[in-house]
């Protein structure tokens, strides 16, 4: 499942998502890397000459792990399900693990349904980070 290019991912998601003990596996293997590589790159900018006043992270399946407890603040962006099929199906593999968006919106500091134009999610996002700046 390794080629030339490095991991075929649509081969390891082809038995991953076949197979609850495999995919378990594979996430105790990954997660932990990855935050240590997140936690890593946060000290690194923290040690600069001028750190940044905010730090954005896309993380997948973030209360599902767990994983919001590692940050200070969380923003919760998310689009109706018409809205998110045509942007990119989401296999019901996939789909079973995930809580609600409601729920999700629920526990955000700051949370937006991305069914408008560009406009609006940039206005939201400046809005956003003038809060967190403040």
């Amino acid at each position: 499942m390794i080629g030339e290019d490095g991991p075929d991912r649509a081969a390891i998601a082809r038995v991953v998502f076949n197979d609850p003990e495999q995919l378990d596996w594979l996430e105790k293997l990954l997660h932990p890397r990855v935050v240590q590589e997140h936690s890593a790159w946060q000290r690194q900018l923290a040690a600069g000459p001028e750190p940044p006043a905010v730090t954005v992270t896309e993380v997948p399946l973030l209360y599902e792990t767990g994983g919001d407890k590692r940050f200070d603040r969380v923003v919760v962006i998310t689009a109706s399900p018409d809205v998110r099929a045509a942007r990119r199906p989401v296999d019901d593999a996939r789909a079973e693990r995930l809580i609600p968006d409601a729920e999700k919106i629920r526990l955000a500091d700051y949370a937006y349904v991305n069914d408008g134009t560009l406009e609006e999610l940039d206005a939201f996002v400046a809005d956003v980070m003038a809060r967190l700046t403040a």
